[in-house]
């Protein structure tokens, strides 16, 4: 049951996911979507993970959608024959946002669909030779995977603008200055660097991160404050009656590090 296009092994409660075509630059296609969403799926039912780290095999994160498909779907959509029209959303983003911590090590090229698969994602490092680009607009296309929102929710619409209008590279230093990435690292230290933040987050309570990250989805763009800290309250109360709590002030009052997750 060998997958065709990642690889993937876990280190600690960390699980490692390796998009691996490096011949194509780990050009996205609908295996690789498949393959990497029921790997995602796996580990978030799995409670020995704590967190997923992505990253990419070769010299490239992912430069983008693998355009071989591109030609066919051109031709029969001029000849007024193509695919139908369909409404809704990415399952992709949805997963993600709703997922057990994910990290992304961002090893080269992150285009097109190589960076908006990212940006659900809680936290993204970069190689210091990452270039990222919303490249969409090079092709005539539109950014999807929620990105017009998610995008500009990182980066302020200003820089989202810029990014979506030109198509442009974005190095790894100016990614990091407009919040697209939190950590700029040496190629050889990448891995490293990217790995210890994931075990970070992979030995926090699992139970406590999800509802945060639930907060987080909901509350930045809800306009009433008090349905803000209502739904704060409710998950606080739920958490103090989970066993990660009670093993942190256990830890605190014996002066030891908590075990958590247990």
């Amino acid at each position: 049951d060998m997958a065709e296009t990642i690889l993937t092994e876990q280190r600690g409660r960390v699980g490692i996911i390796r998009l691996n075509r490096p011949d194509r630059l780990n050009a996205w296609n609908d295996v690789m979507g498949q393959e990497l969403a029921a790997q995602i799926e796996a580990w978030n039912d799995d409670d020995s993970v704590g967190a997923i780290l992505v990253t990419g095999e070769g010299r490239a994160f992912c430069a983008g959608a693998d355009i071989g498909g591109f030609a066919d779907r051109a031709e029969t959509n001029k000849e007024g024959s193509g695919e139908s029209m369909r409404r809704g959303g990415a399952p992709f983003t949805h997963l993600l946002r709703e997922s057990k911590p994910t990290v992304a090590a961002v090893n080269g090229y992150a285009v097109g669909v190589g960076l908006t698969m990212i940006l659900p994602f809680d936290v993204r490092i970069a190689s210091t030779n990452a270039l990222l680009s919303i490249r969409f607009i090079k092709m005539g296309l539109m950014p999807e995977l929620g990105s017009t929102r998610l995008l500009a929710e990182l980066v302020g619409l200003g820089h989202a603008t810029d990014m979506c209008l030109s198509g442009r590279m974005v190095p790894a230093e100016e990614a990091r200055e407009m919040g697209l990435v939190t950590k700029v690292a040496e190629p050889d230290d990448l891995m490293d660097v990217a790995l210890a933040k994931a075990t970070e987050l992979a030995n926090n309570p699992t139970q406590a991160m999800m509802m945060i990250k639930e907060l987080l989805r909901k509350n930045p763009l809800d306009p009433d404050l008090e349905a803000v800290m209502e739904r704060e309250n409710l998950r606080d109360q739920i958490a103090r009656r989970l066993p990660d709590h009670h093993e942190a002030v256990a830890a605190f009052q014996a002066k030891r590090d908590p075990q958590f997750n247990k």
